[in-house]
């Protein structure tokens, strides 16, 4: 057998991306827009085949307004925790249909998991890590072992745990090597405003009544003005992220993907 030959047999386990191919895209691609880079991500393939996460929260409506007139077949993730307020739902449908989203992907969690560890639903009251593990982080990461990486609507202003994340990130939740790229990491509250109010998009609902950051309906609260944007999730809990971007706490109990290695 030649050399050659040898080499095709050998699998590659390298990780997708490198803190060093991380800093070369974020210079590359500091001075662009968020059209701009989701273009290059999503059309030109710069990272490989890459998938939208989004909330479908309060300010959702700008990330999947410039994702629709890029790329509207780009597939759009939804965790569909089944705690979902019924306006988050609602705002999701409507969303879809006003900017003609085609690709629409609902992640569900497993059955059998839910019956195992959480028959009666409230989990999320004594346990919101665990619940968000099952509801949230594990069917995400099945559906990411598919990708290269993940687009996000994270924004600088949100909270001080991500005042200072760049457009290009390494996903370090497993050592794959995705990436995950923030095309709105440096818009402001204002930004955000002005862009809906010009591009006539509707709002949450929920936003009138308080509520800033929306997640799951058990795990939301109001806000109180001056409060951080994001301080009405999980209230009184030591924890600020629900795991996707963070990811304490997760078990390793064959629930996750074999390639799965949580970095703690």
């Amino acid at each position: 057998m030649t050399e050659a030959a040898r080499r095709l047999d050998r699998i590659d386990t390298a990780p997708r991306f490198t803190a060093e191919d991380a800093a070369a895209l974020n210079a590359r691609f500091a001075d662009a827009s968020a059209a701009e880079i989701l273009h290059a991500v999503l059309v030109e393939g710069v990272v490989g085949r890459a998938a939208v996460v989004s909330s479908f929260g309060a300010e959702s409506s700008v990330l999947l307004d410039i994702v629709s007139g890029v790329e509207p077949q780009a597939p759009v993730l939804f965790l569909e925790t089944g705690k979902h307020f019924p306006e988050t739902l609602e705002y999701r449908d409507l969303l879809v249909g006003k900017l003609g989203l085609k690709n629409l992907v609902n992640l569900t969690p497993d059955a059998e998991a839910l019956a195992a560890k959480d028959e009666s639903g409230l989990r999320w009251s004594y346990d919101p890590d665990g619940c968000c593990e099952i509801r949230k982080v594990i069917p995400l990461a099945k559906e990411l072992a598919g990708y290269d990486a993940s687009i996000t609507g994270r924004k600088a202003f949100q909270s001080a745990t991500r005042a200072d994340l760049p457009i290009f990130e390494l996903d370090t939740s497993d050592t794959a090597g995705r990436l995950k790229v923030n095309p709105l990491i440096g818009w402001s509250r204002d930004d955000l405003n002005t862009y809906m109010d010009e591009r006539d998009l509707p709002r949450h609902p929920l936003v009138a009544q308080g509520y800033p950051s929306i997640g799951c309906m058990p795990c939301t609260s109001t806000v109180a003005d001056g409060e951080d944007p994001r301080s009405g999730r999980w209230r009184g809990w030591d924890k600020t992220e629900c795991g996707i971007h963070q990811v304490p706490g997760l078990t390793k109990d064959g629930d996750l993907p074999p390639d799965y290695d949580p970095v703690f």
